[in-house]
């Protein structure tokens, strides 16, 4: 989605991905209350993902990304603070650093050199054959979305057929707790 001046964005404003920590009570409805802070708004989420973390208290961490304006971001923040069972809202690429990580599983269909070249380059991105039949391999990838954005890349004339992605998983770095 562009965003416009009716978005409340002038030219000059620094429009950028933020990777936004939500924990949370894990209840029904919770990830419909918070996505809906963003669509609400207009704004599209690049990445969501959702576990429970804690089962013993019952919480659930809720990972997204999204382009956003600091003021916008702020703004959902402050909102998303304000639902009843969201116990801490962090935005990390402010508050970081921090570490991101998704995974992805990437499918080829191929013979021959094109084979040989999909396990040459899942060597270099320490990409993994999961699965391997005569035709094809399903190799599993974790790292920052630009690497797996870049192993998809290099894949697509290889006989590239299928990509799964996990979303974005973040957390602070140190001894800080999200």
């Amino acid at each position: 989605m562009a965003l416009t001046r009716e978005h409340g964005v002038s030219d000059v404003e620094d429009v950028r991905k933020h990777t936004i920590s939500i924990l949370v009570d894990d209840e029904t409805g919770v990830l419909a209350r918070v996505a809906g802070l963003f669509s609400g708004r207009g704004y599209n989420i690049e990445s969501l993902t959702v576990a429970q973390v804690d089962a013993k208290n019952k919480l659930s961490r809720i990972t997204i990304v999204a382009l956003g304006t600091p003021m916008v971001i702020e703004q959902i923040k402050a909102q998303a603070n304000r639902l009843v069972p969201v116990h801490d809202v962090v935005d990390l690429t402010v508050d970081g650093p921090a570490v991101e990580r998704e995974m992805a599983l990437v499918k080829t269909v191929a013979s021959g050199e094109k084979r040989v070249e999909s396990l040459r380059i899942a060597d270099i991105f320490r990409a993994r054959a999961v699965d391997s039949s005569h035709n094809s391999f399903i190799f599993e990838i974790t790292g920052s979305t630009d690497k797996i954005d870049s192993f998809i890349d290099l894949m697509r004339p290889l006989g590239l057929t299928e990509i799964s992605r996990t979303g974005v998983v973040a957390m602070v770095r140190g001894t800080k707790p999200t």
